[in-house]
């Protein structure tokens, strides 16, 4: 995971599509498939979306409809990394919406969110939340790793907790 997100391994995105798919088997082309975003200044310093590669993948494999541009993250936040849910919550407050532009589709519709990592769930909160308000039926979560809430605890102890 860290290679994909981290280490510029956007061809990993395949196989863990492919994983995560195997578990989405009731998804058709009426789901939309849409990534957690980032900050456009986050892509630009990344280079891509490490959701969105996944998305992309899901959506090919699934036959679902891909709306990468359906969230927006309107505020830039710092890596969360070694944050405990609530100063994530705050963190994210207000940070994504779903744009304007693309609020129709929304409508009773039913839509995977791909992420990368699930870690306190604070983002996945923050779209889910976004989602609904602007007339998504369903949301499903679909990410390739969870981290567990004992290694939670062990990275806020730790005097250099890695980035997320």
């Amino acid at each position: 995971m860290l290679a994909l997100k981290h280490g510029n391994r956007i061809s990993h995105a395949r196989l863990m599509a492919r994983l995560v798919s195997a578990k989405l088997a009731f998804v058709d082309e009426t789901w939309l498939i849409v990534p957690v975003p980032l900050h456009p200044w986050r892509i630009w310093r990344r280079g891509y979306n490490q959701a969105a590669e996944l998305a992309r993948e899901i959506a090919r494999i699934t036959g679902g409809v891909l709306a990468v541009d359906l969230l927006d993250r309107r505020k830039a936040t710092p890596s969360l990394g070694g944050l405990g849910k609530a100063a994530r919550r705050k963190v994210l407050s207000g940070a994504i919406a779903a744009r304007p532009s693309r609020r129709a589709m929304l409508k009773g519709a039913k839509v995977i969110l791909v992420d990368d990592v699930l870690t306190s769930g604070a983002t996945s909160e923050a779209c889910v939340s976004s989602l609904k308000r602007a007339g998504a039926a369903k949301v499903v979560i679909a990410c390739f790793a969870r981290v567990l809430d004992e290694a939670l605890e062990h990275v806020r102890r730790s005097p250099n907790p890695p980035e997320a």
